[in-house]
């Protein structure tokens, strides 16, 4: 069950109140996770975020008692926990070489092995034993492992598999391989692999292993033995170091660990044995190969869109992501199951009880960060997170998602980027919106902790569910966003799809939570001369109202909202509703709600564009047969994307009288100069509307949101584009502002093109245009979309993308190469022109 932390939207690493920022930013964080006890120091990085309550975290009981169930069992002398998180992170990143070849395997001089060992555990090797010499896994992009298992876009050397699969390799033997000889192969992952928790796998040649694992023989040639090698479906995930153990008549032999012989095992959407398993190829491509997406910001009216470099492929991501699950302390045992795993994800993507990857901040103020809207992929921060084990400052709910979504695709989870559009925050687990008013309908900000964001962003994810009734397999909901606890920690899900659409909220984890931001009413409460509140309008179509992800194979919109909830005002969706509304905190609220109205209510708002004046204009319609009267308050004020808003700067009073079928507009134009002193993030406002019918009392409310429309950075590719070869892109953006744009910096991304850079381009003055150029050298051949945004103190939530088809080298394959990482700091660029309105 989740519980509130704070109410409302805040401007701090959870959106909740707004805390002192210099307390905050000069208080290290005490909670260091799992691995308290090391030397290792919480860092002092930018940290705007509150401490968390510690009553809320369930005392001293571990993550896994409070978030897992199965787990809840577990011992202080279980030694099944990720290794120390804070030694080396860049294993399985020796460099990336280039892929066009297959690496070598190292022959073993059988005088010099140090580790290879006989039975009697003394090293010598005797005349007669078979001795593996060298193992050859098949591991290059080019071989037939990595393209069956649908890794070949991995820019790494070591072997990347998917379970429930089969892949080759070749041992290379001391001598010819007879019947008689007894080869077993043995995979071991953990500080303490044990076989019965499915960290040490033993796969005997010839014979079946345990749990799907088993090897087969399929050619013995001279000195060479090849094998074909299943793995199971239900194999934990990870990083396996691997041997090979043999016996003969003259002893036993044992293969000494190799890091070049290191092998990934990842969760496989292909096997249909696999919990995990897609039966839609277009499906796997786009959810689990797309290495770029679109993630929807903005309102209803007014959608935005911005690509996304998810790089779930680039080298160092994969070792990230699996960094993630030591950071957390997740048992090794429960790794193969994308429950709990993409669970633990949703908890350590944020910040709050973990020290995770991203400091959550929703104050407008990232002096000491990077400024959440101008991050144009997850590369970056991962990157930083693995380097450093630092939390990465700033993060808001589509980048909290986007990094979620690149790490379930690595770990080879069906994952989209999902934009709900005005979602609620329910901070009573009344499930309704409350919102108060006073006697002239004006809005008691003290007493709306309910808050409806813009938009909200999250993930769903595709697996079965074996932990809850049949019917609730498919799409899984995981929020990273930290907005409330569950079991004490700040994570969500996963959360079947199917439970929120029908309003069963005692389904795990966290229905209730997310069946509010979907499909919760809006409920009015006007304060009486008594000082008692009354229910005077309820609105049913204001929450959840359009669910959209990008669609398959194309960069078009996909609205999925008919898998969250029924068709509005329809016999279902009104059960599901009063159903989940029953399980809440205010059980019978429908029952006090009036009805009967004749006056509609419509707001328009024109395509406003910032720096420019708009008007805002409100349409009243007499629906009944006799004449009204209305008295109209129309309040304007700025507002976060999270709900959050600001005092009220503009409002206009009004009556208007209405013959019977007639309508009139009232109009409230907003001049630049009013609006730009008090504009917030994502350049966002609120109009409160409220009325009193005259003749029968009937009370009229409306909130309506919009936003000031930024421009679009232009990018042209000058040439063509060719792996290896150097290629420049060209920028170019127009100040759409009065006013000079200071310290603005670009960013330029693309996964098999170019690596995160940072680029100081100064000050762009008013309504200047300016004209850039920069070079890349692609690395994969294909479709890929390279990424640009701008930031600057005056103007954010500026970004361009341009599709880039590279053609192969001249050879075939990819150059891989750490050059050009330029995603720690940034240079200063000049500009190639400039030029005025």
């Amino acid at each position: 069950m989740r519980t509130g932390q704070v109410p409302g939207a805040s401007c701090s690493g959870f959106p909740g109140r707004i805390p002192d920022m210099n307390t905050m930013m000069d208080s290290p964080r005490s909670d260091v996770g799992r691995w308290g006890g090391n030397p290792w120091q919480p860092p002092a990085t930018p940290s705007p975020e509150p401490e968390p309550d510690r009553r809320s975290r369930g005392g001293s009981r571990s993550f896994w008692a409070r978030c897992c169930g199965c787990c809840s069992c577990r011992s202080g002398a279980d030694d099944d926990g990720g290794p120390d998180p804070h030694g080396d992170r860049s294993s399985g990143s020796r460099g990336r070489g280039s892929s066009s070849g297959r690496r070598r395997p190292r022959p073993r001089d059988s005088d010099s092995r140090g580790g290879g060992v006989n039975a009697a555990g003394d090293g010598t090797i005797r005349e007669g034993m078979l001795v593996v010499t060298g193992v050859d896994l098949l591991s290059s992009r080019s071989d037939e492992n990595r393209r069956e298992h649908h890794t070949d876009e991995f820019e790494y050397d070591e072997l990347i598999l998917r379970r429930g699969q089969a892949f080759h390799m070749v041992l290379f033997l001391s001598r010819p391989y007879e019947s008689s000889d007894s080869v077993t192969l043995e995979l071991h992952i953990g500080n303490n692999p044990e076989v019965g928790k499915g960290t040490h796998v033993i796969i005997p040649v010839g014979k079946r292993g345990s749990g799907g694992w088993k090897a087969q023989v399929t050619k013995s040639s001279g000195q060479n033995l090849n094998l074909r090698v299943h793995t199971s479906p239900n194999a934990i995930i990870g990083k396996f170091q691997f041997t090979v153990r043999t016996r003969s008549e003259a002893g036993e032999f044992l293969l000494p660990f190799d890091a070049h012989n290191e092998i990934y095992i990842l969760f496989n959407p292909w096997c249909p044995e696999d919990i995990v398993y897609v039966d839609h190829e277009d499906w796997r491509q786009e959810y689990v190969l797309n290495e770029s997406g679109r993630i929807y910001y903005g309102t209803e009216a007014q959608i935005g869109e911005r690509t996304w470099n998810y790089g779930q492929f680039d080298h160092g991501v994969l070792d990230a992501c699996l960094y993630i699950l030591d950071r957390r302390g997740m048992p090794y045992g429960g790794r193969g199951d994308p429950v709990s795993v993409s669970r633990v994800i949703s908890a350590m993507v944020n910040s709050l009880d973990d020290n995770g990857v991203l400091i959550g901040n929703w104050s407008g103020d990232y002096s000491r960060g990077t400024n959440p809207s101008a991050w144009v992929g997850s590369v970056e921060i991962l990157l930083s997170y693995l380097r450093t084990g630092y939390s990465v400052p700033y993060g808001q709910c589509w980048v909290f998602a986007g990094v979620t979504t690149t790490v379930l695709r690595c770990l080879g989870l069906a994952t989209r980027t999902v934009t709900n559009f005005n979602s609620a925050h329910d901070t009573d687990t009344s499930l309704t919106m409350d919102i108060y008013f006073d006697e002239n309908m004006k809005p008691l900000e003290h007493l709306n902790h309910d808050s409806v964001w813009n938009f909200h962003v999250w993930n769903d994810c595709w697996m079965k569910r074996p932990d809850l009734p049949s019917g609730f397999d498919g799409w899984q909901v995981v929020d990273a966003t930290p907005q409330e606890t569950s079991s004490g920690i700040f994570c969500c899900g996963p959360c079947s799809v199917e439970s929120i659409k029908n309003g069963l909220v005692y389904m795990k984890y966290d229905t209730p939570f997310i069946f509010a931001e979907v499909n919760s009413d809006k409920v009015y409460w006007q304060r009486q001369d008594d000082g008692s509140f009354k229910i005077v309008y309820v609105e049913e179509k204001a929450i959840g109202t359009l669910i959209i992800t990008k669609a398959i194979g194309s960069n078009m919109r996909d609205n999925i909202t008919h898998i969250y909830k029924h068709p509005e005002g329809s016999e279902a969706e009104r059960k599901a509703v009063e159903t989940a509304a029953a399980h809440g905190s205010k059980p019978n609220v429908y029952a006090t709600r009036d009805s009967a109205e004749d006056v509609a209510i419509q707001v328009e708002a024109q395509d406003a564009v910032m720096g420019q004046d708009l008007t805002i204009c409100v349409v009243l319609t007499n629906r009944g047969s006799s004449r009204r009267t209305v008295k109209l308050h129309l309040y304007l004020s700025v507002t976060f994307y999270t709900g959050v808003t600001g005092s009220v700067f503009k409002e206009s009073k009004k009556e208007v009288v209405l013959a019977p079928g007639a309508s009139d507009r009232v109009t409230m134009p907003v001049a630049y100069k009013e609006y730009q002193p008090h504009l917030v993030d994502q350049g966002s406002m609120l109009l409160n509307v409220s009325g009193h019918v005259k003749e029968n009392g009937q009370v009229l409310a409306k909130q309506h949101t919009f936003r000031l429309r930024t421009p679009d950075l232009s990018l042209t590719l000058l040439g063509a584009a060719v792996v290896g070869q150097e290629c420049e892109v060209q920028i170019v953006f127009k100040n759409p502002l009065p006013v000079t744009l200071t310290s603005v910096i670009f960013r330029l991304e693309g996964s098999g093109l170019q690596r995160p850079k940072i680029l100081n381009v100064g000050d762009i003055g008013g309504n200047e245009t300016v004209t850039l150029r920069q070079t890349f050298v692609p690395v994969r051949p294909g479709p890929r979309q390279l990424i640009a945004s701008l930031d600057s103190p005056q103007l954010s939530q500026v970004h361009g993308v341009i599709q880039v088809d590279v053609a192969p080298a001249s050879g075939g394959g990819g150059v891989f190469s750490d050059a050009g990482d330029n995603s720690r700091s940034g240079e200063t660029i000049p500009m190639a022109s400039r030029g005025g309105a």
